[in-house]
């Protein structure tokens, strides 16, 4: 078994070092090397600790067992004609196994920045590289491998065991995982991509995501040796419940696309579908989200944004015309009047002076002749009902300061005799 795997034969040959008066050179070359790694690393780290890049973040990560192996390896180079250095080559896979881990787990995060769960996928993860290292080591890795391979069985013409099932699963977990790492790095490339429309890079974004997903999954079947056809049978059954169970959300879907690409409703518009109204701040795939200032987010399906009359304030133009009506009693003058009314809206800052705010007499009520001024605001998303508000306000202090009446309604009461 010892001239099977060198790796149990190394361990054979370790134990015996272990006796030997010149194996502590060996202890000393090995832990000189990790804690001169050690120190490198937290260097390396306190340099880079504000680098925002991927690149920087990871090379932090593995930048202790990265150094770490480079030293033992020349630790080995320059020992090995004194001593044996069977100590530094037991190490080498360990530190190769600390690098496969944090590469992996580096990977994960930058995928799925805000998942809770990868704090225990970092604890299976390594137990699952360090036990199959130390089967490995221990020679049991090629006896487990034939177990799995001995439970094999039939889909379609394609012949699976428990082996190549689990070999497929690590293999595809790792490819789709490089592929969402490599797609969250094409996002922030795009996101800082500013001669774009928004609309464009999102969709950019999610193409590229599908693409290196559906890619990596189709690359790392065929490396295990799964004839893809062998799943015909499932993909078309998988298709045919897609197409019945599934018309809304492939409908939704398609709609998302079809408003990122067209660009007829895009981030900050304002718009209302229905009774539901208010600041697009995302559109998904599957649904668009509108922020009523009052706070309310309503989630609107893609698909009632393609098939429905959607009012789009700030489609060519991002002004928005508003209105306030008030009545002024018959004695006023009204010439004065809609002149305070002018002159209240075209003092709040947020009034667009082109084109000017402009007073209309609309209506003789019952009680008080209306007059209706409508004004322009440039930045809709930041509120119409405090300017309202503000402008309203104005009025009232400008009446009260000259005169001007604002009457209520008055009845007359006549008490007949019985």
């Amino acid at each position: 078994m010892n001239g099977k795997n060198p790796a149990l034969k190394l361990l054979h040959e370790l134990w015996a070092d272990v006796a030997d008066p010149d194996f502590v050179w060996q202890v000393l070359a090995l832990v000189f090397c990790l804690l001169l790694a050690w120190g490198f690393a937290r260097w390396w780290w306190g340099r880079h600790r504000d680098a925002a890049g991927h690149l920087k973040q990871a090379s932090s990560r593995l930048a202790f067992p990265l150094v770490a192996s480079l030293l033992i390896g020349v630790a080995q180079l320059a020992l090995a004609p004194f001593v044996h250095v069977n100590l530094l080559k037991l190490a080498q896979p360990l530190l190769a196994a600390m690098v496969l881990v944090r590469t992996v787990i580096f990977v994960l995060r930058q995928a799925f920045p805000q998942a809770a769960w990868l704090v225990a996928w970092e604890r299976i993860i390594a137990a699952l590289v360090w036990g199959w290292l130390a089967l490995y080591i221990t020679d049991l890795a090629p006896y487990v491998t034939e177990a799995l391979e001995s439970v094999s069985f039939k889909l379609g013409k394609q012949k699976l065991d428990l082996w190549m099932l689990l070999h497929g699963m690590v293999t595809v977990f790792l490819t789709v995982v490089v592929a969402l790492w490599v797609a969250g790095v094409v996002e922030a490339r795009l996101m800082r991509v500013e001669s774009l429309d928004s609309s464009l890079r999102m969709v950019g974004v999610r193409v590229a995501k599908a693409l290196l997903t559906v890619g990596a999954l189709i690359t790392s079947l065929s490396l295990v040796g799964i004839d893809m056809t062998a799943l015909s049978v499932f993909t078309g059954a998988l298709g045919v419940g897609l197409g019945f169970g599934l018309q809304k959300i492939a409908s939704n879907y398609v709609s998302g696309f079809i408003i990122l690409l067209d660009r007829s409703i895009r981030l900050g518009n304002i718009v209302q579908v229905g009774n539901d109204a208010g600041q697009v701040t995302q559109i998904t795939t599957r649904y668009t989200v509108l922020k009523h200032p009052g706070g309310t987010e309503y989630i609107v399906p893609n698909e009632a944004l393609i098939g429905s009359v959607v009012q789009n304030q700030t489609y060519s133009d991002s002004s928005v015309r508003l209105a306030t009506t008030v009545g002024v009693a018959y004695s006023s003058d009204l010439e004065l009047a809609m002149r305070l009314m002018t002159e209240a809206a075209s003092a709040q800052p947020r009034v667009l002076a082109d084109p000017p705010p402009k007073v209309m007499l609309t209506q003789f009520a019952d009680s008080a002749i209306n007059l209706e001024l409508g004004f322009w605001i440039a930045d809709p998303e930041s509120g119409k009902g405090n300017v309202l508000s503000d402008v309203n306000l104005a009025l009232w202090r400008a009446f009260q300061d000259h005169g001007i009446e604002i009457p209520y309604p008055q009845r007359e009461v006549r008490l007949l005799p019985s």
